[in-house]
C-alpha cells in the first residue's frame, strides 16, 4: 500500500479502502439506469441458462461480470477524474506529463461549471479524443461540463495537492481574469 506522502501520480493509491482521486459524475439518468439494470438481468439470465444448459454454476458468471458491469456503469457516470494515471474528461484520457493547469470556470447564471485542461506546448489530444464544442468561458482546449452542485473546488484543490503532480495548477477563470486557487 502506498502512503499519502509518495510520489504523486507514480501508481494508484489506495488508502482506507478507498482510491485517491478526485471525481465528478454526470447525475443519475434513466438511459444508464436501464442499461445498468439490462446487464445485470442479463448476467443473471446467462446464468441461469449456462446452469441448465451445461450443468455449470451459474453464480461463477454472475461473479465474473459483476467488475465489468460496475466500471462500465462507473466509467459511463465520470465527467471528470484525476488519479495516478492521470486527468480523464469523460472518455480522453491525458496524462499527467501532458497536462499543465486545471482551469475551472462558473459562467455567471448557469447550472454548470466547467473544468478544463491547459496542455504542455506539443502535446495533442489522444487519438479518437474529440475536443468539446468551444465555450467562451472556457480558455482550455478540452473541457467538461458538470453540475455546480456536484463539483466542489476546495476539495479538487485539497486533492491536487496531495496526490496530482506537483508542476499542476488549478485555475479559475471568470471574467476579470484568471488567478490561481488557493
Amino acid at each position: 500500500m502506498s502512503q499519502a506522502g509518495s510520489t504523486p501520480g507514480a501508481r494508484p493509491a489506495r488508502r482506507a479502502g478507498r482510491w485517491e482521486r478526485y471525481r465528478v459524475t454526470h447525475p443519475f439518468s434513466a438511459r444508464d439506469q436501464a442499461g445498468l439494470w439490462g446487464a445485470i438481468v442479463g448476467t443473471v439470465g446467462l446464468a441461469v441458462l449456462l446452469g441448465w444448459a451445461l450443468d455449470m454454476k451459474g453464480g461463477v458468471v454472475i461473479v465474473a461480470a459483476v467488475p465489468f458491469i460496475i466500471s462500465w456503469y462507473e466509467n459511463r457516470r465520470t465527467a471528470f477524474q484525476f488519479d495516478a494515471a492521470g486527468a480523464r474528461f469523460g472518455t480522453v484520457l491525458l496524462p499527467w506529463g501532458d497536462v499543465t493547469q486545471f482551469v475551472v470556470a462558473t459562467p455567471e447564471g448557469g447550472t454548470h461549471a466547467l473544468i478544463g485542461a491547459r496542455l504542455r506546448p506539443g502535446a495533442a489530444l489522444p487519438a479518437g479524443g474529440a475536443a468539446p464544442a468551444h465555450d467562451p468561458a472556457m480558455p482550455a482546449p478540452i473541457h467538461v461540463a458538470v453540475l455546480r452542485s456536484k463539483f466542489d473546488l476546495r476539495k479538487m484543490v485539497d486533492k491536487a495537492r496531495r496526490y496530482a503532480p506537483a508542476h499542476i495548477q488549478i485555475v479559475v477563470a471568470d471574467p476579470s481574469g484568471e488567478r490561481v486557487a488557493a
